[in-house]
């Protein structure tokens, strides 16, 4: 274990030394800030991993979002009947089928002004410690809650307002993210204390790629935000069974669409298993596990996540406890090549053309930003699991 400990040790350093190594101005990287980012993750990781009260934490988390999963389950039998047995769930039904109710519970949260209230304290508060500009902040905590291509669509206002460079710094950060509305099909399929600790380590590890890889000094009289949420005058809101309608409708789209993704993709992944080789040694592996780890960072990359979860679901408690959380890390996040374009069709009905021109010149910067925080959250909660 010692020995693989500090392997992990050096890959985490590797992963910040890529980062400076590919920073667009490395005289500009705030060291201070980075510092205080990778100590507040060390401690993040720590907590929720090896501390009593933070396990404790996270499998309450965990066990909530069980719940709400199993009570969605009493729409899929009303639905399909015979076919949704328990004890051999397919992929849609153990999966997806949750998300037709609980994107639209989020969705209602945000219609209430319950997660617009969340998502300002927790910004502001993630911009007093890590010293990132107020809207950066704001937006990576918005990400955990919304997603990333709905926040894009509320931000328009503020992206407008601000430079080419700070808009690709959000362009980036938009490939990190997960939605806490699809936590509850991610913990059905892998261990839900390492997907839940992912989350809010991926949010500061974002900030901690962009801060390295497009340092933008952002002057205190443009430190501002321009919109926050979806805050919108109550008299002008939509209908709430309208707007509960278009939510619903909204979930069973996006369900579509990772089916399509899971079909079409999945053979495609093995392309660059060899190029990850050595990254997933890098996360303190065996190189036999290393190989196993590399293959499916290769198929999360090509095709998405939820590919991942549903190939190794039946048997990854059975791997070791260290394989077993780096897998998980690594695989909660959007970054594949699928969101890659759904950021820049995003931005190209959000900014103007220069702007728009700017983020789809850089878009080795916004794949090599998603990996790059992977890879980070997997090392840091590395550290703490043997």
């Amino acid at each position: 274990m010692s020995m693989y400990l500090i392997i992990n040790i050096i890959g985490l350093i590797v992963f910040l030394g890529i980062g400076w190594l590919f920073s667009k101005n490395r005289k500009e990287i705030n060291w201070k800030t980075v510092g205080i980012m990778v100590v507040l993750n060390l401690l993040l990781a720590w907590f929720l991993v090896s501390s009593a009260a933070g396990r404790a934490g996270v499998k309450a988390a965990a066990d909530g979002f069980a719940w709400i999963v199993n009570v969605s389950a009493k729409g899929t039998v009303f639905a399909l009947g015979d076919w949704y047995k328990p004890k051999n769930l397919n992929f849609i039904c153990s999966a997806l089928m949750p998300i037709l109710m609980i994107v639209p519970l989020f969705d209602i949260l945000n219609y209430i002004g319950v997660l617009p209230w969340i998502i300002k304290w927790i910004g502001r508060g993630l911009s007093f410690i890590t010293g990132e500009p107020k809207f950066e902040s704001f937006f990576a905590v918005e990400m955990m809650f919304l997603g990333n291509t709905e926040v894009l669509a509320i931000s328009g206002m503020q992206l407008r307002a601000m430079n080419k460079e700070r808009n690709l710094t959000i362009a980036m950060m938009s490939m990190s993210c997960v939605t806490a509305s699809i936590l509850g099909a991610y913990i059905e399929m892998m261990p839900g204390q390492y997907i839940l600790t992912a989350v809010p380590i991926n949010i500061i590890n974002s900030l901690i790629a962009v801060s390295m890889l497009n340092p933008v000094k952002v002057p205190a009289e443009d430190d501002t935000i321009e919109k926050v949420g979806a805050e919108v005058d109550s008299d002008k809101r939509e209908p709430f069974f309208s707007f509960l309608g278009d939510s619903i409708l909204g979930a069973g789209k996006l369900i579509l669409i990772i089916i399509a993704n899971v079909v079409a993709f999945v053979a495609l992944a093995a392309l660059i298993d060899a190029i990850l080789a050595l990254f997933s040694w890098l996360l303190g592996l065996p190189v036999h596990q290393a190989w196993m780890l590399s293959q499916d960072m290769g198929m999360k990359l090509i095709t998405n996540e939820f590919v991942v979860m549903g190939k190794v679901t039946g048997e990854i408690n059975s791997y070791a406890p260290h394989l077993r959380a780096v897998l998980t890390v690594f695989v909660t996040s959007f970054a594949n090549f699928g969101t890659l374009g759904m950021i820049i069709g995003a931005f190209k009905g959000l900014v103007d053309k220069e702007n728009n021109d700017y983020i789809a010149s850089n878009i080795g910067y916004l794949m090599l930003s998603g990996i790059l925080v992977s890879l980070l959250s997997a090392a840091f909660v590395g550290l703490f699991v043997w």
